[in-house]
């Protein structure tokens, strides 16, 4: 799809690009009603629609589609691109652009969500494109909430419902070497670096006990007996298990 060169009968490669000057000039003809400057302003940012396009290849969707839908997203962005905004149009237009080929492929994902929650995404994202208009500026999730009164959990949750989902072998790094994927970014929350290293410093602090002492604490910590199970295991008193016990751990904080 990236290579693709004519999408919807439209050579992508011959695609006219206007100076800022000329986008304003459009821009305020358009505004005017003039059909014929309307016309010749989309197809002069169809490279919007195109560079959108090529951020979803990859998701079993065929470019041409994807193409078509990303130019109604176009169209609703001149339609609802006000000057008074002073931001650039592309700025304006290519959220727009993303939402509307999100929401295409959130309605033919192959993972089926409740109509309600479909319902409050939808609600959000509405909203969520109304608070940028008025503040250029992606709302927070409070501020969606609010505008629609209802609970922050219940826009999370629906807007997580409707999330495409990821391949955890999906390759979001390439260079001339290997391929970086999703899953090597993902952390396990069992295996933390810094318990890999505690684990590795007590191995080194009990290497330096002498047998009975390692004993001891195997027993104590690793299999959970009591000092007088301990006691009754090796053969000596319960008090001397303590004596050597706090010996132990009192050695061990000089090495972990």
């Amino acid at each position: 799809m990236l290579n693709k060169v004519e999408i919807c009968g439209v050579d992508t490669s011959k695609l006219p690009m206007l100076s800022g000057k000329e986008m304003m000039e459009l821009l305020l003809q358009v505004k005017a009603g003039d059909e014929a400057a309307r016309e010749r302003f989309l197809h002069c940012n169809l490279r919007l629609v195109l560079s959108v396009v090529q951020r979803f290849a990859g998701r079993g969707e065929h470019a041409d589609d994807l193409f078509q839908v990303g130019c109604i997203g176009l169209i609703k962005a001149l339609e609802n691109f006000d000057l008074k905004h002073e931001v650039k149009f592309s700025t304006y237009a290519v959220p727009m652009i993303i939402g509307e080929i999100r929401r295409h492929l959130r309605d033919y994902t192959a993972m089926r969500v409740s109509r309600s929650l479909r319902d409050t995404a939808y609600k959000a994202m509405q909203a969520k494109n109304k608070l940028m208009e008025n503040s250029c500026r992606e709302p927070t999730i409070d501020e969606i909430a609010k505008e629609l009164d209802m609970p922050r959990e219940d826009i999370v949750f629906a807007l997580d419902a409707i999330c495409e989902p990821v391949s955890l072998y999906e390759p979001i790094f390439h260079d001339d070497g290997d391929a970086v994927f999703v899953i090597d970014q993902l952390k396990d929350g069992r295996v933390s670096e810094a318990l890999w290293l505690n684990n590795l410093a007590l191995k080194e602090g009990i290497a330096h006990l002498n047998e009975r002492e390692q004993k001891i604490l195997r027993l104590r910590y690793f299999l959970g007996k009591t000092q007088m199970e301990v006691s009754r295991e090796i053969g000596i008193s319960q008090a001397q298990v303590s004596r050597l016990e706090k010996g132990a751990l009192k050695h061990l904080e000089k090495y972990v």
